[in-house]
């Protein structure tokens, strides 16, 4: 098979999806390709006995990139902010309520009474501080050197890894900060039937935009000539000829489709993914339903009721999803210790266990926002430099944002860049 479109997106995550269904209702022809036998990638959704569970903890940020993209291409979604009682902080070994109000700060065990007075100052300036000049400063330096008490310190160590979901102290402050402040300003929100939902309503977007999504089938080559794209190559023989490639992929599998291209190469080397271990449960009831929130402020920890603010589970039900950050430097067994964590919240929730699933070291980012290079500025843009027609989307691609908000931005800009070209016009 030897076909010709305008544009071939190779990757069907969101942000693949994305990009393929805003260069569709511009009019130009385009074939996503994916691997997996369907497109979704880590937003996939299990459904099984009436439960939805996402692949680990998801979140929904709202007033961010990710929110906006989904507005404008018409992608429908419903869900609600997690509750803010029932949340308890663990330190030491012992959970104290989680200080969500003054009153709260006041009573909880968790801080004496210098670190309530600091902390009452910290979060009463957080909104306002400026992310900008902590951009090339590492979260460990600007945690040792901003806040002066240790409960303070592990405080706020426990709110960058809740928000960004990363435990690698070799993040950029500037940031971290940044997603902090998005976090508490505007709030996230839990899907209704799990994150599924985003990836169906950007795969109908696409379709109806008449994009062609070609499922089970490999992209081996992006084939380059001249300086400019020329075909991408599937693993089963086939060419996709086009005048322009986006890559939606993680920056090895970028680095993989085109070898010849030394700055894919550099991205590839310098990324640090990501990971978390999670354990994933639905339960027939809740053992203890007032118990919603556990986050671990000297522990890479956290645990979160899902179904009590989103449809997940039939009646009765529940959902609870549990992670421990960075499971390569947490220096423990990760499905002991949420076990350990779990059985804790929830005693006797293997009793009524209906669903259970261990994903050891899950990548929840392609790389981290490390402060080496300035942050976000180190990252690469969607245009990959010296080639015409090649271009980037992801987590890992552009200044805007984490997680959704940094792969749908991208996914954003590159077809925006795309339609900016006048050669793809006169694309074959």
């Amino acid at each position: 098979m030897n076909t010709t479109k305008d544009v071939v997106v190779v990757g069907g995550g969101l942000a693949g999806l994305a990009a393929a269904a805003y260069l569709g209702r511009a009019g130009r022809s385009v074939a996503l390709v994916e691997k997996a036998h369907a497109p979704g990638g880590r937003a996939a959704t299990q459904e099984s006995h009436g439960f939805s569970l996402n692949l680990g903890a998801h979140a929904l940020y709202r007033g961010g990139a990710a929110h906006e993209v989904l507005r404008e291409l018409g992608v429908r979604f419903t869900g609600s902010p997690p509750p803010t009682s029932g949340a308890f902080a663990l330190d030491g070994g012992v959970l104290h309520t989680m200080p969500s109000g003054a009153l709260s700060l006041l009573t909880t065990g968790l801080f004496g009474l210098a670190a309530k007075l600091e902390m009452s100052r910290v979060l009463g300036g957080l909104a306002a501080a400026n992310p900008a000049p902590l951009a090339s400063v590492p979260v460990s330096a600007w945690l040792r050197d901003t806040f002066r008490t240790p409960e303070v310190r592990r405080f706020m160590g426990m709110l960058v890894r809740l928000t960004t979901y990363c435990a690698d102290e070799r993040q950029s402050a500037g940031a971290a900060l940044a997603q902090v402040q998005q976090a508490l300003g505007h709030g996230v929100l839990y899907l209704d039937g799990g994150w599924k939902t985003l990836v169906d309503g950007l795969r109908g977007a696409a379709t109806a935009a008449g994009v062609e999504i070609i499922t089970g089938e490999r992209a081996k080559q992006v084939a380059l000539q001249g300086g400019a794209v020329s075909f991408v190559e599937l693993a089963s023989g086939a060419r996709l000829h086009a005048g322009a490639v986006l890559i939606a992929a993680s920056p090895r599998a970028a680095a993989a489709l085109a070898p010849e291209v030394p700055a894919l190469a550099a991205h590839a080397e310098r990324a640090i993914p990501v990971h978390a271990a999670c354990l994933d449960v639905a339960l027939s009831r809740l053992p203890r339903p007032r118990f919603r929130v556990a986050l671990g402020v000297d522990r890479p920890l956290y645990l979160s009721l899902h179904s009590d603010a989103a449809r997940l589970a039939p009646p009765g039900g529940a959902v609870i999803h549990a992670v421990q950050y960075g499971p390569e430097r947490a220096g423990r067994d990760a499905e002991r210790e949420l076990d350990d964590l779990l059985a804790r919240a929830q005693p006797g929730y293997r009793d009524v266990l209906v669903e259970r699933r261990f994903l050891p070291s899950l990548v929840v980012s392609n790389a981290v926002v490390t402060a080496e290079g300035g942050g976000y500025a180190a990252r690469p843009g969607v245009r990959v430099p010296g080639l015409d027609g090649l271009l980037l989307a992801g987590d890992w691609v552009g200044p805007t944002g984490m997680l959704a908000d940094a792969s749908l931005g991208s996914a954003r800009d590159a077809a925006a860049a795309l339609l900016a070209r006048r050669a793809l016009d006169r694309a074959a």
